[in-house]
């Protein structure tokens, strides 16, 4: 049954796009480009890039709620969550997480461990953010050889961006059922004349969350943080800017299927600036630096305890200089990347992973260009990455790699509205400090991992079709076919053995640990992804549109066959949207396949129904102003395993969760 769903769902993917192409509906001239800041050094219509930008707005980060950016991406096609735990869920892009989709915010490294461990949370709260995009493609390789499967980067003003002249802000307070969330948010801007400031903070507090099946014991998530920044613009039309924020975040996890939570703190630093140089070929300068210092504790309550310390201090640099016009060239960047990462494991954690440096200094290049009536867009990095760590022979080691990735995008307009894309891409990704030099049991997921120091380069060739169609001044249909090959694919491989605390690892076993080993092997992975609005009447002031989702990934070993654990089950779906001056509605019903393509020792899920719905109400005559959400999630309250979480088996996803927020701004 799961099977003719996803056959079904592709057949009628195919229809809609179809019918997309053939529509007579023109786009509304009067449309603004949205301006990109992470698909490119070189900002500009999003639609001018071969694969697809995935943006979600404020209004969206409020009413999926949750206290992850996994959580915020919910209806973003291609991207799941790890669902480990409410306070670690890290995006999942394709079937790719971990050490293959970087975290970004604004730009600049999360600076964490969520990289090390399912267990580890991100610092980044969606309260946070304004914005957070999605990024595949030749735009990865603007962040390294940890982006080879995406980026997601969380947008906000905390170092400011633009002029400001007066006082304006944003205040939002939520509650949700599940969980009896209680949460508020406050953003405030400033400025006058040259000066511009910025400070935000925000507060969570969620207990554990009901399932259909009973309390989830030890979800709670208690998450709190605060951030000021300010700019100084100058230049003739204030078109430079130098500007710094600090951050400081902190929360408090449980682990489920456990009994211990995790303490996480991060302060952070940052600058950022701009320098305008003129209309000749160089055109601008901007250079951005962060330094973060972030430590968390695996605590057991029953003392309280503190288990294990994971420590992470990091610096990340990036410059680059925009260039205009230059001989066939329409536009180009070129920038440097520097990264120092200094991680340190005490108590428990040290019989896991111990201390590491990571070090990695990269040059790219991004062009831009017409060929006849096809736009161009290609980029290429070579990277330097340096890891010294201790590996389970006890012999400190250092292993140096020289990731090279290229990308050439190619994107052709049929007419005003509808638009032809295809990328393809070959990028490298040096192996992680986990995946080098892991010794040991880690007790968040309930593993015995080692580590492999002998490990190469994993490179992934990448070839991706996309179609764009808009109708009229609202509608429009995003599609894209894609598939990698990857050659020595790094993964932690369950053995089906269980361990104790010293290694010692037998089939049957009554011990809790699963012995988990890194190793390579090649693999294929493809997929399908659709999302799209179709406007389909206007009445009584507003106007109802029809939206369809759906995606699918498969992955598969090619040596040796077997699948890739871990992976994300096929999803297909739509509803119905009604959106007028001050009052919105919509629901999205989607069918989400079943997971039998699991790897070794590992257990399939079965299929569910998603079903959500919203209501938007904007009681001061339309004004954005002031808003009230209504929200729910998981209506039907079906009973959801995260395909691919490790811990699902103990795990039950949140049931029926009805969220209001309230929003005002001024």
């Amino acid at each position: 049954m799961a099977r003719r769903r996803l056959l079904l769902s592709t057949a009628a993917m195919a229809a809609l796009l179809t019918t997309a192409a053939h529509a007579e509906a023109s786009r509304d001239d009067a449309t603004v480009s949205e301006v990109v800041i992470t698909a490119s050094p070189i900002a500009g219509d999003p639609d001018r890039f071969a694969t697809i930008v995935d943006q979600v707005r404020r209004d969206d980060v409020l009413s999926n709620g949750g206290s992850n950016l996994a959580d915020s991406l919910r209806d973003t096609p291609g991207v799941a969550g790890t669902g480990f735990a409410t306070g670690a869920s890290r995006p999942v892009i394709r079937g790719m997480d971990a050490q293959r989709v970087k975290i970004v915010e604004n730009g600049q490294s999360s600076s964490d461990v969520s990289d090390v461990g399912p267990d580890h949370g991100v610092p980044i709260d969606p309260l946070a953010a304004q914005t957070i995009e999605v990024v595949r493609g030749a735009a990865t390789l603007r962040y390294g050889s940890q982006a080879i499967g995406g980026v997601v980067n969380a947008l906000n003003n905390r170092i400011p961006t633009h002029p400001a002249s007066g006082l304006e802000g944003e205040v939002s307070a939520g509650y949700d059922s599940v969980a009896g969330t209680g949460e508020g948010a406050v953003s405030l801007d400033a400025g006058s004349g040259p000066f511009a400031v910025h400070v935000d903070g925000f507060g969570r507090r969620a207990s554990n969350y009901d399932t259909p099946i009973g309390r989830q014991e030890n979800s709670f998530f208690h998450g709190s943080g605060y951030s000021g920044g300010a700019s100084y613009f100058f230049g003739a039309d204030n078109d430079s800017r130098v500007g710094f924020s600090g951050t400081h975040y902190e929360s408090r996890y449980g682990i489920p299927g456990d009994d211990t939570f995790i303490a996480m703190r991060q302060n952070k630093g940052a600058f950022g600036s701009s320098f305008k140089l003129g209309e000749g070929p160089l055109q601008t300068l901007n250079v951005d630096v962060s330094y973060a210092d972030y430590t968390h504790s695996e605590i057991d309550p029953a003392g309280p305890t503190v288990l294990s310390t994971f420590n992470n201090k990091e610096w990340d640099g990036r410059t680059e200089a925009i260039f205009g016009e230059i001989g066939p060239l329409s536009a180009a960047a070129l920038g440097v990347q520097v990264q120092d990462r200094k991680f340190e494991g005490l108590g428990e954690a040290a019989n896991y992973l111990l201390p590491t440096h990571t070090e990695s200094a990269a040059g790219f290049v991004f062009v831009e260009a017409p060929l006849g009536g096809f736009q161009f867009q290609g980029a290429l990095r070579i990277e330097g990455v340096r890891i010294s760590g201790t590996p389970a022979s006890g012999v400190p080691t250092r292993a140096n790699f020289t990731p090279v990735s290229v990308s050439a995008g190619f994107t052709y307009e049929l007419t005003d509205n509808f638009r032809l894309g295809l990328t393809a891409s070959s990028a490298a990704r040096a192996p992680a400090q986990t995946e080098l030099f892991a010794i040991g049991p880690h007790d968040g997921p309930q593993t015995f991992e080692t580590g492999d120091p002998s490990l190469k380069i994993e490179r992934a060739n990448s070839l991706e079709a996309t179609a764009r169609y808009h109708l009229g001044s609202g509608g429009k249909i995003e599609a894209a076919v894609w598939g990698t090959r990857f050659d020595g694919y790094i993964y932690g491989a369950l053995t089906g053995r269980t361990c104790d605390d010293a290694g010692v690892c037998a089939f049957g076993s009554p011990e809790v640990l699963k012995e988990l080993n890194y190793s390579q092997r090649d693999a294929n992975f493809w997929g399908v992804e659709i999302k799209g609005a179709f406007p389909l009447a206007k009445a009584m002031g507003g106007e109802l549109s029809l939206n369809v989702l759906g995606d699918y990934v498969r992955a598969q070993f090619t040596s040796g066959g077997g699948d890739v654990p871990r992976i994300q089950p096929g999803r297909f779906g739509g509803g119905l949207g009604w959106t007028s001056s001050s009052f919105d509605a919509s629901f999205l019903v989607l069918a989400v396949g079943s997971q039998d393509h699991v790897g070794v020792a590992d257990s399939p899920t079965d299929g569910y129904t998603s079903v959500d719905a919203q209501l938007a109400w904007r009681p001061l005559g339309g004004s954005r102003k002031f808003e009230v959400l209504l929200v729910g999630h998981n209506l039907a309250d079906e009973t959801i395993r995260n395909a691919t979480a490790l811990n699902k088996d103990d795990v039950v996803m949140p049931g029926r969760d009805i969220r209001v927020v309230f929003l005002s701004r001024f």
